[in-house]
C-alpha cells in the first residue's frame, strides 16, 4: 500500500486531534460545542482554516470577531493573534493546516 490513510473524528464532542504532523504540514482536526476553542494564541505558520460544519467566531490581532459558515476558507498569515471560538450552538467543525510546516519558514 503506497498510501497512508488517516481517519477524523466524527461526532459532537470536543475534539482537537493532531491527524499528520510531518515536515511538510500541520493538519489539526477540531470539533467544538457551544462556547468551545483552543486558547488564544499567536500563529506559527501560514494558517488555512476550513470550516467544515457550523460557523466559526474568530477574532485576528485587535480586529472584532468575525463569522464564517461552513463551506469557508480562511487563510491566516504567520503571527497573528487568534481567538478561535464557538459562539453558536450548532457543533463547529474546523480543518486547520499549517504550511510550511511550523519551523520550516
Amino acid at each position: 500500500m503506497i498510501e497512508k490513510v488517516y481517519r477524523l473524528a466524527r461526532g459532537d464532542a470536543k475534539t482537537i486531534e493532531k491527524v499528520l504532523f510531518d515536515e511538510n504540514i500541520h493538519y489539526v482536526h477540531m470539533i467544538l460545542g457551544k462556547d468551545e476553542g483552543p486558547p488564544e494564541h499567536y500563529s506559527n505558520s501560514n494558517v488555512y482554516m476550513t470550516v467544515a460544519r457550523g460557523t466559526l467566531s474568530i477574532g485576528l490581532d485587535d480586529a472584532g470577531v468575525r463569522e464564517y459558515p461552513a463551506g469557508t476558507l480562511l487563510k491566516i498569515p504567520r503571527d497573528v493573534k487568534m481567538n478561535i471560538k464557538n459562539r453558536h450552538n450548532e457543533t463547529l467543525e474546523l480543518i486547520v493546516v499549517k504550511a510550511p510546516a511550523p519551523g520550516k519558514n
